[in-house]
């Protein structure tokens, strides 16, 4: 021990120390926290070696200091930093199941409003582990423990151990390479950076990726969308003629459906039906109800599925959309293309802080007139989670603006009571959940419970306003709740329900596999046609970027002036390749999921022969270029050379969300006898008093505390 302690009382035996701790607690993350799918003995090799070489040339910089306290002090900051950086990815790994980029971090304050209650769900207690050497290291700094070497160390030393670092690093690559060829140059997949060169030299990989993308920005020339104008109208898909109009002049409600997975139709736990009101919904013969409809979402997760709703445009490879380039990206979105054909007015009705995923800064350049976010509401007491106002009060509390708003109408909900970690007051349900080992999932049923009734209750209020009969009303998820870690605990729920085994042809509680998991990335789309009656289940094969064009046609509105990457589902030409965002793809007979092709009757992992090998190179190549062309239309910014003789572009600055109540009420009073407002229909009175809810906090007066407080969207605060 007197050996162990005069050893790291000198400058290099600190070095020593600190860099072993670090490289101690990036294994600690390795094993406990991020799901790498390592196989093999060598890649295991890999994985003890990998955080070795960065870890030495980064605290191998406090060597160069000569003063002592700036030697000691400078590898604490140094440690302080990368265990910041280190357990940043860790809680970002626990909710999205991915490495956090940098675009992500530039975006953080944008992302974090409102991530205060999640953050700390997501928290374990082996946390400890990635803090309490730096605690105890500063103490024994601090009481002099350990003494701080005042002999600087020869400066050949710093050299040598950057030398080594360097050295260390090229070996690391070489083995990596060697594993997976192609490493650097062919990223499908963030987790083999980090699987085989580690999680800094993951981020400063990405940083340079983020400085190349930037470059290419300001590079970009009008002549880059030819090969975008061409692919878009090969890829349009003409319209049927028997749907097409089919909603002409309707109001349409948009209905997002909060982290809501396709298995919670017509499923039951512990004897109780779920979402009987959405099974109803999904059943209705007023309704196109897809049944193999798949998320694609990327980081950015719900704006990646608003932006594809909106534009028909896919989210980014990397990071949000909205948050890293929304505030000055052009859009042809939806709420602009429908005021220019048909003078739709708009509105999105969110309980949660404008500035959340920059929608403040988005929503205006995609051309909606008003938002409604939180401070539009009364937050107070238990009115709100984490993630803003209950749905239940969502819907209710919104009439006030909604009826004064001007017909047609496009108008969207963003609910979030189904929102992980799905925390629920006891007097909000009463539903009885399962019992499986992980929380969240026995949670989640309640949440979704609960959504259903929200939303059970607005109908009520369409029907009793007369606006159900002039709507469409669109229901979606818009990505999967439960993450790949804890599928296999949901998994247990499912023998409860017969029918799942059917559905994923095993018994799903066990040999859980990649295909199982793709299988729950379907959500559902539930198209809400009131009084058609020719609808039904849909069996096609789709995805959120197949929303826009298909609404379009059924408004009587053709997509093909625009540039959008899906496919109307319900024409005969839609291309039934589902694109995921890491490029993995699924069609109706197979999936394609990491490189492994798997048989989407049976789940089975089959040998593709010489035919249909050609044709997944077919279909590979299709989801490549889709991708890659959406990239590069969002990341170079391309639409602000795009002259479209059907569509006049956005101009953010005619938009103000203050005051939005007064605004419409301006607007009725202007139009007089020619308003068109619900609440103007009803002879000047209004309908709110026909919102029924059973929601407990409808009855409590205000506390005046807020929970949400709004922020500037630039201060970092929540």
């Amino acid at each position: 021990m007197k050996s162990f302690i005069s050893k790291i009382n000198t400058r290099f035996g600190f070095f020593l120390l600190i860099t072993a701790l670090f490289w101690i607690k990036t294994l600690i993350a390795y094993f406990t926290d991020f799901s790498l799918g390592i196989s093999g003995l060598d890649q295991w090799i890999i994985l003890l070696f990998n955080p070795v070489a960065t870890t030495v040339l980064l605290f191998g910089i406090a060597l160069y200091f000569r003063k002592t306290h700036l030697f000691y002090w400078g590898a604490i900051v140094i440690d302080v930093i990368n265990t910041v950086l280190l357990y940043l990815n860790v809680i970002y790994f626990r909710e999205f199941t991915d490495f956090m980029t940098v675009n992500t971090m530039l975006g953080y304050s944008k992302v974090n409003q409102g991530l205060s209650g999640s953050s700390i769900a997501l928290t374990n207690p082996h946390d400890i582990l990635y803090w309490i050497d730096l605690v105890v290291l500063v103490l024994l700094l601090i009481l002099k423990k350990i003494k701080m070497d005042p002999i600087p160390l020869p400066k050949k030393i710093g050299f040598q151990i950057t030398s080594l670092g360097l050295l260390l690093f090229s070996v690391n690559l070489m083995l990596g390479e060697m594993d997976r060829p192609q490493l650097i140059t062919r990223t499908f997949d963030r987790s083999y950076i980090v699987k085989y060169l580690g999680l800094d030299a993951f981020t400063v990989y990405d940083g340079l990726k983020v400085e190349q993308n930037n470059k290419m920005r300001s590079d970009a020339s009008k002549g880059e969308l030819t090969a975008i104008e061409k692919y878009s109208n090969n890829h349009y898909a003409a319209p049927n003629s028997k749907t097409f109009g089919q909603a002409k002049g309707r109001n349409v409600i948009i209905i997002h459906l909060e982290s809501f997975q396709q298995f919670l139709i017509d499923d039951k736990v512990e004897g109780q039906t779920v979402t009987p009101f959405l099974n109803s919904i999904y059943h209705s013969k007023d309704s196109y109800s897809f049944s193999n409809f798949f998320h694609q979402v990327g980081q950015g997760k719900t704006s990646d599925a608003e932006n594809m709703l909106e534009t028909g445009t896919f989210g980014l490879p990397q990071g949000s959309l909205f948050a890293q380039l929304g505030s000055d990206q052009t859009f042809q979105a939806a709420p602009a293309i429908l005021k220019q054909n048909g003078n739709y007015s708009s509105a999105v009705f969110h309980g949660n802080v404008a500035s959340f995923w920059n929608r403040d800064n988005v929503y205006k350049n995609m051309g909606y007139q008003n938002f409604f976010s939180a401070s539009y509401f009364d937050t107070s007491g238990d009115k709100a989670t984490g993630y803003g106002l209950k749905d239940k009060l969502l819907f209710k509390d919104s009439i006030n603006y909604l009826q004064h708003l001007q017909q047609p109408f496009y108008a969207k909900y963003i609910t979030v009571s189904n929102h992980f970690p799905y925390t629920m007051d006891k007097e909000d349900s009463k539903f009885k959940i399962p019992d499986t080992d992980d929380s969240s999932v026995n949670n989640y049923f309640r949440t979704a419970n609960y959504l259903d009734q929200s939303v059970e209750e607005f109908f009520k209020f369409l029907k009793k306003s007369g606006l159900y009969d002039n709507s469409m009303i669109i229901l979606y998820g818009d990505h999967y709740g439960i993450s790949n870690s804890s599928n296999p605990e949901l998994a247990k729920t499912f023998s409860q329900d017969p029918s799942h085994f059917k559905e994923f042809g095993k018994d799903p509680s066990k040999n859980w596999d990649a295909w199982d998991n793709a299988q729950l990335q379907k959500v559902p789309l539930m198209i809400h046609i009131p009084g058609m009656k020719n609808g039904g289940i849909q069996k096609q094969y789709g995805g959120e970027i197949d929303v826009l064009p298909t609404m379009l046609h059924l408004m009587g509105i053709s997509s093909k002036p625009y540039l959008q990457f899906g496919t109307d589902l319900l024409s005969k030409q839609h291309s039934q390749i589902v694109a995921f965002r890491n490029r993995d793809f699924i069609t109706p007979k197979y999936s394609s999921l990491n490189g492994t092709i798997y048989d989407n009757d049976t789940g089975a992992i089959v040998k593709p022969d010489a035919t249909l090998q050609k044709q997944i190179e077919h279909d590979q190549n299709t989801v490549q270029k889709q991708l890659s062309m959406s990239d590069s239309l969002n990341e170079k910014n391309l639409l602000r050379f795009y002259k479209n003789k059907s569509f006049t572009d956005v101009e953010s600055k005619d938009y103000n969300y203050a005051d939005g109540l007064q605004k419409e009420l301006d607007i009725e009073k202007k139009l007089g006898l020619k308003s068109t407002s619900m609440y103007s229909k009803n002879r000047d009175s209004s309908l709110a008093p026909l919102y029924k809810t059973d929601a407990p906090e409808a009855k409590h007066k205000s506390t005046g505390e807020n929970r949400i407080k709004i922020t500037n969207p630039d201060s970092g605060e929540n």
